[in-house]
């Protein structure tokens, strides 16, 4: 189908936010950061000895183990972000250029990786600090991103469109974090030392995030200015308008049972999804004893695959529609889950065949999750409902690790726990084969 030039440029410009933030979320939040973050607080509570000391650090006058640091960061990061996004996609509903408001979240986050770059020493407080915006800032860009693809498609082109989105955020996820694993692996040739080249990379991240969100920015000034649905009077214009309108919001989501549906279900698949990810490196390591250059082998081979993975699903969606695509990727979840149970200690070709599944399943589940849930949120309230989706999944993402580490800690082995992630799948798949999707798109005018 032919697109007015104006439409056509704003949707090129609109993959590049994926492109910008994908990267940083690959380098630091998925590789880097963790790792440093922990050496950083091991060298505030030990000094500069640090082998076999198991003194803590006292936050708040709490004592922290330093290896449990950078979790309980990603866990006040995930708070702060769950109580912020229903606001911020509120806000974003009464802009009438949302895309003024996706630099306002981003920048800030983008400024706040970049800074990383001064990380160093024992200074894991500023660490703490820059990693809590960095994450609040890019899950607000995010909802306002999300809801920028109901004004860049029509409801029969977003499964297309946001799959080569996600396509494109795990090229450039993929692309950023191999030059940065050359930087770290051979930090002589730049004349830096270990740690400065984990700081150099954690830097370039926060500069790809900043810079490729120019692209977005100036690229979708051409969409033409929102007409703001107008609310009851009560709400008014003040700061607190957003926020009365999501209150209001919340007491009406009954009357869209659908994407109610599709948001329970979504929030219990999502879980498992998350929960994988996050397990298979601990699992990879302790579980079948594969060192650290294997495991960053597996996640940039996830990173290709998923580029092609997320486009493939996009083309199924298109032919068995995003219902049942999404439904015949969780059986393949399910496969992933029952494979690495299999896999034998040592197997490293096995481990990595699993990988390319996985690669496969997650940038299409995740695309095509989202332009399903946009069809399903009433017109005008998108950015609202993305807040949310993406609240929801935050305020529950801990309960899969909970799963996953409480059988792990009672049966003493990490595979029954990997197993046990099964039941988000058949659940999440039963409740998501519950929804209406064409009830739903009528119901709230995604027509």
């Amino acid at each position: 189908m032919a697109l007015p030039p104006g439409l056509l440029r704003a949707r090129r410009s609109w993959y590049v936010y994926d492109w910008a933030n994908s990267a940083y979320v690959t380098t630091t939040q998925t590789v880097l950061f963790a790792p440093y973050l922990t050496v950083l607080a091991r060298r505030a509570a030990c000094g500069p000895v640090t082998e076999g000391c198991t003194r803590t650090l006292s936050v708040l006058g709490v004592q922290v183990a330093p290896g449990s640091l950078a979790l309980y960061a990603t866990t006040l990061a995930t708070l702060l972000s769950a109580l912020l996004l229903p606001f911020a996609g509120a806000l974003a509903d009464r802009a009438r250029r949302r895309h003024r408001l996706l630099g306002a979240f981003a920048w800030p986050g983008a400024a706040a990786a970049t800074a990383m770059v001064a990380l160093g020493g024992d200074r894991w407080e500023l660490g703490v600090l820059l990693a809590v915006v960095a994450t609040v800032s890019l899950t607000t860009s995010s909802v306002v991103n999300d809801a920028l693809l109901c004004d860049v498609a029509a409801p029969a082109e977003r499964d297309a469109v946001s799959s080569r989105g996600w396509a494109a955020g795990y090229l450039a996820g993929f692309l950023l974090l191999a030059l940065n694993l050359a930087v770290v692996s051979s930090p002589a040739a730049l004349g830096l030392d270990d740690e400065g080249a984990v700081r150099v990379s954690l830097a370039s991240a926060g500069l790809w995030w900043g810079v490729f969100t120019l692209v977005p920015v100036l690229g979708l000034r051409h969409l033409p200015a929102r007409a703001v649905p107008a609310g009851p009077a009560g709400d008014g214009r003040g700061p607190l308008a957003p926020l009365r309108r999501l209150v209001r919001t919340l007491g009406g989501l009954r009357r869209y049972p659908q994407a109610l549906r599709f948001l329970l279900a979504y929030l219990v698949f999502n879980d498992g999804i998350q929960t994988v990810v996050a397990a298979a490196s601990v699992y990879g390591q302790e579980e079948l004893g594969f060192g650290p250059a294997q495991l960053i082998t597996t996640v940039l081979l996830v990173q290709g695959v998923a580029f092609g993975g997320a486009l493939v699903f996009g083309r199924l969606a298109r032919r068995f529609g995003a219902q049942r695509t999404v439904l015949g990727g969780l059986g393949l979840w399910s496969v992933v889950v029952l494979a690495a149970f299999a896999v034998p200690r040592g197997a490293f070709g096995a481990w990595l065949a699993l990988a390319v599944l996985i690669g496969l399943v997650l940038g299409g589940t995740q695309a095509l999750a989202r332009s399903m849930f946009s069809r399903l949120v009433p017109v005008g309230a998108e950015a609202e409902y993305f807040g949310l989706y993406q609240a929801g999944e935050r305020g529950t993402s801990w309960l899969g690790t909970l799963v996953f580490g409480l059988v792990a800690q009672l049966t003493g082995s990490y595979r029954p726990a990997l197993v046990a992630l099964l039941a988000f799948f058949v659940v999440g798949a039963v409740l998501l084969a519950r929804v209406d999707a064409a009830a739903g798109a009528r119901d709230a005018g995604q027509v």
